[in-house]
């Protein structure tokens, strides 16, 4: 094992430890006891991605879906809470899993549906382990361009689905200080705010 597959290693120990002893204090015995035994390996991997999303007692009792091979959602575990976790989609190249409450969970199938979501339908979304870089003007955009404003995004929570004027206070700039909070996708149907956390 070389020094940087031991680094990872450990810092996914790390990560998943304190995961598992917090899943113990909400009722459970162990992580896998809060995972059901029929499911697939994949699935446990997914539910752990999903997990890490949230604070852990937000992502501990919430639902977990996951997209199939055919592009539908399907529920690897229902909740006791009004969260649902998603795990990171292995199709991007950063993490991105995000857990959110049911207006944004309405807000992100608007958007991935292509859909007008519904504006002060207020959402609050998690996304603790940070984005897939993204364009901050192109909802859809997949990769960079010239003139599409790629951006970094780390670990930050996101406000969706709030009317014009909360947006108007927020910068908006094409390129903004990912450091504080800025709009993404202005003057789209999915602009949001973003706040980092770290």
């Amino acid at each position: 094992m070389n020094f940087l597959k031991f680094l990872i290693t450990a810092g996914c120990i790390s990560l998943l430890t304190p995961m598992a002893f917090a899943m113990e204090s909400h009722g459970g015995s162990s992580m896998e006891a809060s995972m059901q035994s029929s499911l697939s390996a994949d699935d446990k991997k997914a539910m752990i991605s999903a997990m890490s999303a949230a604070p852990i007692n937000v992502s501990a009792e919430a639902t977990i879906i996951a997209m199939d091979a055919k592009g539908k959602m399907r529920t690897l575990r229902k909740g006791q809470n009004n969260f649902t976790c998603m795990p990171d989609n292995p199709a991007t190249p950063g993490p991105d899993p995000m857990c959110m409450d049911p207006a944004a969970l309405a807000w992100a199938e608007a958007w991935i549906g292509h859909t007008k979501p519904v504006e002060g339908k207020v959402g609050f979304m998690y996304m603790l382990m940070g984005g897939t870089d993204a364009s901050n003007v192109d909802p859809y955009a997949t990769k960079p361009s010239a003139n599409n404003h790629w951006i970094q995004t780390g670990p930050h929570v996101m406000i969706v689905g709030a009317s014009q004027s909360f947006y108007d206070m927020y910068p908006k700039s094409a390129q903004p200080d990912t450091t504080v909070p800025y709009i993404m996708w202005s003057g789209t149907p999915y602009q949001h705010l973003m706040i980092p956390v770290k």
